[in-house]
């Protein structure tokens, strides 16, 4: 079996366990955002809802569009926060405790490995760093979870990713992963769990691990996975606040589809528009011109992102007529961030420093497009009208070339500033 199927069939509740399969599954994580939750709370009560079948299981983040924006914002993280008091949740984070959701529940200990979580958030999945099952639901689906503790779904096949070799400076986890969308295409893990794997996965430091997961839904997959080993140890290690158990996949174990790849050949990487798939080196990429460079969300968020992006721009000036914005994942990020000194390299050189929000990623608040504008983002999607006007355009890359970026003023590898 895989390490997917030994999660479900540890969580399975009625069905049989192959792939095609619709079974049952018990759910350890339930989460919801200000954007989903008020649909799934609404819906929770038509269902005839009194009490989530657990508090301490049922986690709320205020994240997408905090602090709030407008009216229509404010009144959404107002029902999830009275909706949190009135049941008790234990796991409901309020703006100035606690930051982007895909950030903090790992963060805080909340997502352990052997897991099975659901969210309705796509990018759910970013859980799967840790050896989880991981995914993304619709609202509807976590009301129903919220009720029960249960969930349908069917099982997936899984492909199987092997990194070989080591990789160049200034590469790291944003460039496997768009370097391995754009080899398959946002189609082509449609509905299989993503399995990453090989000796290089192994030297990934664990927020490279959480990027490469994060984007896994940007292939169309129904999670993506790494399976558990010292490194995912050692950052559970202070963090841990219930028992878990490790799964890996046995080595006669099934797998759909296999795909290898050396990433000794694989340069920093930057999508163009308007797919996550459009992916070409960064060198075929240093005549594009850029208004607003973003570092941060729940896919370039961390502290090690934000050490990467300091470390090139330190002693820099950002390019004139550029604007650069960095988000802090989480209060604890942006803590540390400040202890280190990052923050002041960011504000010296010119950059904004935002509270942890989702913010520009979906083109909610603080940092939307204007009419034909261009931005290099270390998000995780950049579709038409994704973070502004329906003509703007959004680049994808890892923090060191946003770093790049932003000093040259248009896409730069990071070789041209260092």
């Amino acid at each position: 079996m895989t390490v997917v199927e030994k999660i479900l069939q540890a969580h399975l509740r009625e069905g049989d366990l192959e792939p095609g399969n619709i079974v049952v599954v018990g759910v350890d994580v339930a989460l919801g955002n200000d954007i989903t939750a008020p649909i799934a709370i609404k819906k929770f009560r038509e269902a005839g809802g009194k009490e989530v079948f657990d508090r301490n299981r049922v986690v709320l983040v205020a994240d997408h569009f905090v602090p709030n924006k407008d009216i229509k914002s404010a009144e959404q993280c107002r029902m999830v926060r009275e909706f949190a008091r009135e049941q008790k949740i234990t796991n409901y984070f309020e703006i100035g405790w606690g930051g982007i959701e895909h950030v903090i529940l790992p963060e805080k200990g909340l997502v352990l490995p052997g897991e099975l979580i659901v969210g309705a958030d796509s990018h759910t999945c970013t859980y799967g760093a840790l050896g989880a099952f991981s995914t993304g639901v619709g609202s509807t689906d976590l009301a129903a979870v919220m009720l029960t503790g249960e969930i349908w779904l069917r099982v997936p096949q899984t492909m199987k990713f092997i990194y070989h070799g080591k990789r160049k400076k200034w590469v790291g986890g944003k460039d496997f992963i768009l370097y391995t969308i754009g080899d398959i295409g946002v189609d082509g893990a449609l509905y299989r769990a993503m399995e990453f794997c090989g000796e290089a996965i192994e030297t990934l430091p664990m927020a490279d691990r959480f990027t490469m997961t994060n984007m896994a839904i940007e292939a169309g997959a129904k999670c993506g996975i790494i399976a558990p080993d010292r490194t995912t140890e050692d950052y559970l290690r202070d963090r841990v606040t219930r028992p878990y158990t490790l799964y890996f996949s046995d080595r006669e174990a099934f797998y759909v589809e296999e795909r290898d790849y050396d990433v000794g050949e694989i340069e920093p990487q930057v999508a163009f528009p308007h797919l996550p798939s459009n992916v070409k080196p960064v060198q075929e990429a240093t005549e594009v011109e850029v208004d607003q460079v973003v570092i941060g969300s729940c896919t370039n968020g961390r502290l090690d992102d934000l050490r990467i992006a300091a470390e090139i721009i330190r002693g820099k000036k950002v390019a004139p007529y550029l604007r650069l914005i960095v988000i802090p994942g989480s209060q604890e990020v942006y803590r540390q961030a400040l202890q280190e000194g990052l923050i002041e390299v960011f504000i010296d050189a010119g950059g904004v420093v935002a509270p942890p929000t989702c913010g520009p990623c979906l083109g909610g608040h603080m940092g939307v497009l204007g009419k034909g504008e261009r931005a290099l983002a270390t998000t995780n999607r950049n579709f038409v009208g994704r973070m502004g006007d329906p003509t703007s355009e959004v680049y994808l890359a890892g923090p060191a070339v946003a770093a790049a970026t932003a000093v040259k003023g248009r896409i730069a590898h990071p070789e041209e500033v260092c």
